[in-house]
């Protein structure tokens, strides 16, 4: 069985214009066999652009998360001290903090990192280009 962690941008892409996605992604997505993973880093930063008025979302935080997470058989990943603490050994790559949480939380789970980033490829975590 394979593990996939969306980040932020999958994850909205999935859950709000799918059609972005590539078909491939998109069924390897929705295979039954597949383990697919929102972590409350994507949450935590939903929640701040929204606040913030960056970010429209369709109904509240809470709402979004249940409607396009759980509801749609994604499995809410937390963050542990290891995860958190994990960043610290990081290069500087990337320095947004939450694509850097996101990167320890696939490695130290054994997932593949579903992102658009590219400047997150160094790190040598396995991902999955969304397009």
């Amino acid at each position: 069985m394979s593990r996939y962690l969306l980040d932020t941008h999958a994850w909205l892409w999935f859950a709000v214009s799918p059609e972005r996605l590539s078909a491939s992604v998109r069924t390897v997505l929705l295979d039954p066999a597949s383990e697919v993973w929102i972590s409350v880093a994507s949450v935590w930063e939903l929640a701040i652009k929204s606040a913030l008025g960056k970010l429209v979302l369709p109904g509240t935080v809470t709402e979004f998360v249940a409607s396009h997470g759980r509801a749609a058989g994604f499995a809410i990943l937390s963050i542990e001290d290891h995860h958190a603490a994990a960043v610290a050994s990081l290069p500087r790559h990337h320095g947004d903090p939450f694509d850097r949480l996101l990167v320890c939380q696939a490695q130290l789970e054994e997932m593949v990192l579903v992102t658009f980033d590219p400047k997150l490829e160094p790190y040598g975590v396995p991902t999955l280009s969304p397009r």
